[in-house]
């Protein structure tokens, strides 16, 4: 048998499944190493990740369970990462597989041949893209294992989880999923991230630290000619806790003004009232290139002076130092 042959006989998605709440710089070097096996990547934010491996078998001369070992055992030498690789005919077979893997991480492959009999004892919660609340009306009704699901008429399985939500779910329990591994990198983000010395109350020294991040933030931004389409807002608490939220701009923006108002209503979302803060960080998402922002003819004068003195700004800070100016709200933490 050629390796054309094989591939086409074989299991070639790979689904993996990094840890939870791996950083975003770690994330995207576990991408890097998905793409030295093959060039058809699929990003899958916050920590997951689709590999078509057809075209790459000829390229490796070896099988995809064999490329998931390799996978799993450079992210742990390169990255102190490990990883959970799903291996099936399908992106629902192989994203089902991964969920199976116990941590910290494994590589359990299923073969075209093998996936009716391996779906059939799961439970049907187990399989992937059946919701909660779709597992618990199926369950309701009798229907706990994929097995059973796939026995059921799809007209059923219609009547009791709707019209295309009950026919994805009849076709997926019996290993029908024709959807391919699309390449996506991840969106283009910047980080800016603060440490407070002690434990902090919402107040002005977290307003100004947030303030601090936002001019750097925007400094980042203007200085890559980028523009954020959203933010992201994450408050670390002492013992570990974490909130974190997002929010779309308007428009587009590197500017400080924008991104200022964004990060204070995240704040106000949080509602903090005692917590006792130990780190800020602020992340502009879906990065797109500055000359792509559309430029519409603004009828506030007082935001186009402020716009005027943000880039005369920019001029000092990239000849004398990025803190040399900035609102006196900053300097006066600083002191």
């Amino acid at each position: 048998m050629t390796p054309d042959q094989a591939a086409h006989r074989a299991a070639t998605v790979m689904h993996v499944r990094c840890p939870d709440r791996l950083p975003e710089e770690t994330y995207r070097q576990v991408l890097e190493l998905l793409a030295e096996l093959s060039p058809v990547v699929q990003a899958l934010p916050p920590t997951a990740a689709l590999v078509e491996l057809k075209g790459a078998l000829r390229y490796h001369g070896t099988d995809t369970r064999r490329l998931g070992e390799v996978l799993r055992v450079r992210s742990l030498s390169r990255l102190g990462v490990d990883v959970r690789v799903g291996i099936g005919p399908s992106i629902t077979v192989a994203a089902t597989a991964s969920a199976q893997i116990p941590k910290p991480g494994g590589v359990l492959a299923v073969e075209p041949g093998e996936v009716s009999a391996w779906l059939a004892p799961l439970p049907v919660d187990a399989l992937h893209s059946i919701g909660p609340r779709q597992a618990e009306t199926l369950t309701d009704y009798g229907i706990h294992s994929v097995g059973l699901l796939a026995a059921v008429p799809p007209a059923t399985v219609q009547r009791l989880l709707g019209g295309r939500a009950g026919r994805t779910a009849a076709d997926r329990a019996r290993g029908i999923d024709p959807r391919p591994v699309v390449p996506r990198d991840l969106p283009a983000a910047a980080t800016v991230r603060w440490r407070f010395a002690r434990h902090t109350l919402d107040g002005a020294d977290a307003r100004a630290a947030l303030l601090d991040l936002v001019i750097r933030l925007g400094q980042l931004l203007r200085g890559r000619d980028q523009a954020a389409r959203a933010l992201t807002l994450t408050l670390t608490f002492a013992g570990d806790g974490r909130w974190e939220k997002t929010r779309r701009l308007a428009e587009p923006s590197g500017h400080d003004d924008d991104l200022r108002l964004i990060a204070y209503q995240l704040m106000d979302t949080a509602g903090l009232q005692r917590g006792r803060l130990t780190a800020l960080a602020l992340k502009g998402e879906d990065l797109i290139d500055a000359d792509q922002v559309a430029q519409q003819i603004s009828l506030d004068g007082a935001r186009e002076d402020r716009l005027i003195a943000e880039a005369a700004v920019d001029r000092v800070r990239d000849k004398f130092g990025p803190r040399v100016i900035g609102p006196a709200t900053v300097f006066h933490r600083a002191s």
